[in-house]
């Protein structure tokens, strides 16, 4: 692996620290690199009706998407789990707004495991914006 996919793992595991995830337990951290260069983390934050919980990636792109970057060249997932965990689907819908097909996504683990995957691989079927037109 490169340096770039490394830090952006260990910026990933930095922000899983900061989860907030009291109910399942189940931490998560991201960091997401833009075109540019600049780098957003996230991490999960549960409450307590989990409808309104938000997932580290969502809040790295969100991080992002505020402060006026929509440009990404790749994005690192970090869980505690025995294997790399890849984004729920909400996430990558989110993620399929603003990314092509051969966008990385790095999955990692805190013990090492690290599995590196192309959007497309991850996500082969999208709701495009044409899917949300109506036959009026």
């Amino acid at each position: 692996m490169d340096d770039n996919v490394n830090n952006l793992i260990e910026m990933a595991r930095n922000a899983r620290k900061k989860a907030y995830a009291p109910y399942s337990g189940f931490k998560v951290g991201a960091a997401l690199i833009c075109d540019d260069g600049t780098i957003y983390t996230g991490c999960n934050i549960e409450n307590i009706s989990f409808t309104p919980t938000v997932c580290a990636e969502r809040t790295a792109i969100f991080k992002a998407i505020s402060e006026g970057n929509k440009e990404f060249s790749k994005i690192s997932v970090i869980t505690g789990d025995s294997k790399p965990s890849p984004p729920c689907g909400v996430c990558r819908q989110v993620l399929s707004e603003f990314v092509g097909p051969d966008f990385e996504v790095i999955l990692a683990t805190t013990s090492g495991e690290v599995e590196i995957l192309k959007f497309k691989e991850l996500f082969p079927y999208t709701f495009e914006p044409n899917d949300a037109i109506g036959d009026n």
